[in-house]
């Protein structure tokens, strides 16, 4: 989920949906202070991780995503693919699989495709001036790359005019930048899960559709093509791992 938050194309929310946290951490953030010691023991582990993920590691994985290219993203897509059959079984726990669901996926994987596009297409812009409310509205608006699965929220940042900014505050720890930040992502993060907890309550089928939706169109961000050499074969041999771990979490 760190790396989520750091690298182009990589969402927080298809990283949940792959390793099956995405509906608990919805009901023990909402949750939280009706069972502290249990929520947080639930929770804490998987904010240091994005910790280690962002601050630590930030660079170690830019350095793989750059050095490795094809088979660091084929890993990724193997997580993906692996995590779909597991999400569609889930969502047909409590109803009956029926045709129109796949309509929701159809109109979240457009979605998604169109935000894909964007973010292939969207040159940088250039860093301006902001101050504390700007900040605040950045964070709320990033929130969506962080709640919605395969909303990426490095091109929200990107199409804000900050993105350059984040990435060099997080290598400083720039409290002065990444707090009103930070205000805005916790404001909004709230708002939309509890949006999405009432989506999950009503309409439990259609919105785990829809988030398959996003999911899928996340590998056309990340497919960087294929070709027949040794490059090629390690790339298909880190997409069997990338897709034999969502399987083996699945076996446990």
């Amino acid at each position: 989920m760190g790396a989520g938050a750091i690298l182009p194309g990589i969402s927080s929310g298809v990283l949940c949906v792959i390793f099956g946290l995405y509906e608990p951490i919805l009901d023990s953030i909402l949750n939280f202070f009706k069972s502290i010691k249990k929520n947080l023991s639930f929770l804490f582990p998987l904010l240091l991780g994005i910790f280690i993920g962002i601050v630590i590691l930030g660079k170690v994985l830019k350095y793989l995503f750059f050095a490795y290219p094809m088979q660091i993203k084929y890993t990724f897509m193997g997580l993906i693919i692996g995590s779909i059959p597991p999400i569609i079984r889930h969502s047909i726990k409590k109803t009956a699989f029926k045709p129109y669901y796949l309509l929701f996926t159809l109109i979240s994987f457009i979605f998604g495709i169109t935000l894909v596009i964007l973010e292939k297409n969207c040159t940088l812009v250039p860093s301006i001036i902001y101050n504390f409310i700007f900040l605040v509205f950045s964070g709320l608006i990033m929130s969506a790359g962080i709640v919605i699965p395969g909303v990426s929220s490095t091109l929200i940042l990107m199409i804000l005019g900050i993105y350059e900014s984040y990435l060099a505050a997080i290598s400083t720890i720039n409290i002065y930048f990444l707090f009103p930040l930070g205000i805005g992502i916790i404001i909004g993060s709230i708002i939309l899960m509890k949006l999405t907890k009432v989506l999950f309550e009503k309409f439990y089928a259609p919105t785990f559709f829809s988030i398959i939706g996003f999911t899928l169109s996340s590998i056309f961000v990340l497919y960087p093509g294929f070709t027949f050499s040794l490059n090629g074969l390690i790339s298909v041999l880190c997409f069997i791992l990338g897709f034999s771990i969502v399987k083996t979490k699945q076996d446990n």
